[in-house]
């Protein structure tokens, strides 16, 4: 049974968006693993509060990584 454990922060993803994000990742998994294993692929979202990830020894928040992107 696959798993994969992704790490957003909170509130980074609309539900919908969040729903999205896990049926590409199914189709992903799905792609390398067969069809028979769609029904048995876990794609699980945990939200990470500001201040609690960090980089490089900084903690970031939301608004901080939307400022590296924009780089």
């Amino acid at each position: 049974m696959p798993l994969v454990n992704v790490k957003l922060f909170k509130n980074e993803y609309s539900p919908e968006e969040s729903e999205a994000l896990i049926k590409k990742i199914t189709d992903v998994i799905v792609s390398f693993s067969g069809e028979q294993l769609r029904d048995a692929t876990w794609v699980v979202i945990e939200e990470v509060k500001d201040g609690q990830w960090g980089v490089g020894g900084n903690a970031l928040s939301l608004e901080d990584v939307r400022e590296m992107q924009k780089s």
